[in-house]
């Protein structure tokens, strides 16, 4: 029997490499640390056409996943950093660790998360959590932070729109066959939040053959916020199409070539 042209949420059909939307995750523990680095060094992490917000404002995070039913255990860190997209200001997420590999496909594939495989180390007790992180053979990012007073759950700014940059190459040549600008503001679902801290943080950046991150070196530290929360994930919403709108968001003549 033949697939059906609307048939098979992801390949092998039978068997894919990740299950359907929703996702779901339980008991995850978040670290938050804002911190505020040059503009124009958060610019060239930023595709067109975003532009870095004035006060130069990101946030590292590292996280441990004990059990999540779509992609199992994992750990993970990753940035984003707060910038403008015609009259709307967010965040951009340019950098995401992660070990576990079903996460990185299902991330990349849905969303156009920037997710890659990495060697993570997070510790954590009630007060203090690190996430060390290396990429590439080289210590990349590591966050440490330690809490002392409890915080509403709403104490922390949102990170919203939060915007990823999904690609998917071409099959017959050079170029993308998929380039959109996605927000993923209401993927989060379900939230319960299980506990939430305010405190202090530090952050130290390294650079790898393939990944250097010293130019985000933080100028001044924000605030810093744990969390542990339970959710799940669902659509996302694209807001940009580079193949179908110009830099204007007039129709575009052509494929675009890049950010």
């Amino acid at each position: 029997m033949g697939l059906k042209h609307d048939d098979g949420w992801n390949i092998p059909v039978g068997s894919p490499f990740y299950p359907p939307l929703p996702a779901f995750y339980r008991n995850v523990r978040f670290q938050f640390v804002f911190f505020h680095a040059a503009p124009d060094a958060v610019q060239d992490f930023l595709p067109e056409p975003l532009q870095a917000a004035e006060d130069g404002l990101c946030v590292a995070s590292g996280l441990e996943v004990p059990n999540c039913e779509n992609y199992g255990p994992f750990q993970e860190s990753f940035i984003v950093m707060k910038c403008h997209f015609r009259d709307q200001t967010g965040f951009y997420c340019s950098h995401v660790f992660h070990n576990g590999p079903a996460g990185i496909a299902a991330g990349r594939e849905i969303y156009g998360t920037p997710k890659v495989y990495a060697e993570l180390k997070v510790t954590l007790d009630d007060r203090r959590m690190e996430t060390e992180t290396s990429y590439g053979g080289a210590p990349v990012l590591k966050i440490s932070s330690s809490v002392d007073d409890r915080a509403a759950p709403d104490a922390m700014p949102a990170l919203t729109p939060a915007w990823r940059l999904k690609i998917i190459p071409r099959a017959d040549g050079p170029g993308p066959a998929i380039r959109q600008l996605v927000d993923c503001s209401e993927v989060t679902q379900d939230l319960e939040v299980h506990a939430s801290a305010k405190g202090q943080g530090s952050i130290e950046f390294g650079a790898s053959p393939r990944c250097d991150l010293t130019p985000l070196a933080p100028l001044e530290y924000g605030d810093v916020f744990h969390m542990e929360c339970s959710y799940s994930e669902g659509y996302a919403r694209v807001v940009y199409d580079y193949l179908s709108e110009g830099p204007s968001g007039e129709p575009s003549e052509g494929p675009s070539e890049g950010p």
